[in-house]
């Protein structure tokens, strides 16, 4: 006849003994949180954390403390010494040109890839920077794609909201009154309409062109899943720069980019 037996927590019982592991094991937790409760009552108290000292500051030591602290802070960042290298920081994008964008923006109910992206270089685009060239990335066909990239922040949604007609007119008619040099014209994808917006896109051109002669236009397109009758008409619209971002490499395409983009759609 043979004895059957089990394992239980690694030690070897036979099947008829009872295991008092579980009742041990509770009674050393409870013992261990008295133990615990025991030396925090009889513990340190505030004055003890103190730096050693046997009684609070005063008021007029604490403010001198707090000035002294100051006062080295400010010794550190007048000789360039922050937590963060000088390359790595920029300012916050305020005042002037900055300020009188933003407000045209909301005004007409615009969007910019600057601030839908948080790109850390608005200020310096908007306000001109170190060359004198004020520019900005203008997004067109609303704020929402229907396009889902993983390296993209943008929203995303199968079925947007309809296309704003009076648009391309309201784009115009704001960077004409903001004197820029040079504009980037992009978009959203927007796969739910029959021709992915390209008149829309194309009619925006045609209409700064009118308002704003002197300015240069790039325009950063959607692929328009490759169909030339497509591109087509942004292409001879009035445009200085078509652009196209592919993102990443070929092998990567399927990685970075939403199913219906790739590679060789974005090289056609």
């Amino acid at each position: 006849m043979y004895t059957a037996a089990v394992t239980v927590f690694g030690r070897r019982l036979l099947a008829t003994e009872v295991d008092n592991s579980s009742e041990k094991d509770s009674k050393a937790a409870r013992r261990v949180r008295k133990d615990f409760a025991d030396k925090i009552k009889d513990g340190p108290d505030f004055s003890d954390f103190v730096s050693g000292m046997n009684e609070p500051l005063t008021p007029a030591q604490a403010l001198e403390k707090a000035t002294a602290a100051q006062n080295r802070l400010q010794s550190k960042l007048s000789k360039g010494t922050t937590r963060l290298p000088r390359w790595l920081k920029t300012d916050i994008p305020t005042g002037g040109n900055v300020t009188k964008i933003r407000k045209t923006l909301r005004d007409l109910n615009l969007h910019t890839v600057c601030e839908e992206a948080r790109c850390p270089n608005m200020g310096e685009c908007w306000g001109g920077g170190k060359h004198g060239t004020a520019t900005a990335t203008i997004m067109i066909m609303g704020d929402t794609c229907t396009r889902g990239c993983r390296f993209c922040s943008v929203k995303t949604s199968k079925s947007p909201a309809a296309l704003d007609p009076k648009e391309p007119e309201n784009v115009a008619r704001a960077l004409a009154a903001w004197g820029l040099d040079y504009i980037v014209l992009t978009s959203v994808d927007r796969d739910d309409l029959a021709d992915f917006g390209s008149n829309h896109f194309a009619s925006t051109v045609r209409n700064i062109r009118e308002m704003a002669p002197q300015m240069m236009i790039e325009c950063l397109t959607p692929d328009f899943q490759g169909r030339p009758e497509l591109i087509e008409p942004v292409a001879l619209s009035g445009l200085d720069v078509y652009a196209h971002n592919i993102e990443t490499v070929e092998a990567l395409q399927g990685v970075v980019r939403d199913y219906r983009a790739n590679y060789k759609q974005s090289m056609y």
